[in-house]
């Protein structure tokens, strides 16, 4: 199958992708020196391994300046603003990133195919989203969207094992399994995404998911060179000696309560 480990050496990935997320560093103090404002679109079909690239991507960077938004299903107060209302209140600040795992594209996938939102709605969602994306762009926003693309077989074969796994159990839902019989109906739905949101400003990029490795420095890498960064320089810092005892004395460790040592017991 496509996505076993063998089709990319661990060593090689590995190198890699710490390669790949140092440069990402860098791009946060250049966003950060700039105050220039990121956000990355992460959409697929279910276990198409959006979580694992947003987390390498997100693995050394200051949570303060970049951030994971991932929005549970809206309030019945959300139900009734305006669509992107909810999606423009976690919209980045100078010197901040946004990775959404999974964003408003939600209208045109899951809400169109499950029937959660109306007809007018989803034709509603295609016609004002180039808007929207138009005005973010216009506004200095620099905008990226990435469609993570995995094949039938692959996600059936990942969806076992999370059924299998304990540690992983969490991420089924009965809503990710319903889209195994409504393959066709989110193809479609996509395709119509596509043609309606896959704009000069804002392009769609087609992420080859089938093999978790690849698709991770793949992504990584194009992001990358998708945005003007140039290395800060960092300041000088140098550690100080550390000052002499003033006579400090530690209180008795049986006057607080420690975390037993589980790890002894091993």
């Amino acid at each position: 199958m496509a996505d076993k480990a063998t089709s990319l050496p661990r060593a090689v990935y590995e190198r890699e992708l710490l390669r790949l997320q140092t440069e990402l560093v860098k791009v946060q103090e250049w966003v950060r020196a700039q105050g220039a404002r990121l956000v990355v679109v992460f959409e697929g079909r279910d276990a198409a391994g959006k979580g694992g690239a947003i987390k390498r991507i997100a693995e050394h960077l200051n949570p303060r300046v970049a951030r994971i938004v991932a929005l549970p299903k809206p309030t019945e107060r959300e139900r009734t603003q305006w669509y992107f209302q909810r999606y423009v209140a976690h919209l980045p600040a100078a010197g901040e990133i946004v990775l959404f795992d999974r964003s408003w594209y939600n209208r045109a996938g899951v809400e169109h195919v499950m029937g959660f939102c109306t007809k007018e709605e989803h034709q509603l969602f295609l016609r004002q989203c180039p808007i929207f994306e138009r005005m973010l762009v216009e506004e200095g926003v620099l905008l990226r969207k990435y469609w993570f693309s995995v094949s039938d077989a692959v996600q059936q074969e990942r969806f076992r094992r999370r059924l299998e796994d304990p540690t992983r159990r969490w991420k089924l839902s009965p809503m990710d399994l319903e889209s195994v019989t409504r393959w066709e109906a989110y193809s479609r739905a996509k395709d119509e995404m596509m043609v309606h949101t896959d704009i000069a400003e804002a392009p769609w990029f087609v992420v080859e998911s089938d093999n978790k490795r690849r698709a991770r420095l793949n992504v990584i890498a194009h992001l990358l060179g998708s945005v003007p960064y140039h290395e800060v320089a960092a300041p000088d810092l140098e550690l100080p000696p550390r000052p002499a005892s003033t006579g400090y004395v530690r209180p008795p460790r049986d006057l607080q309560t420690y975390v037993p040592d589980h790890a002894a017991t091993l």
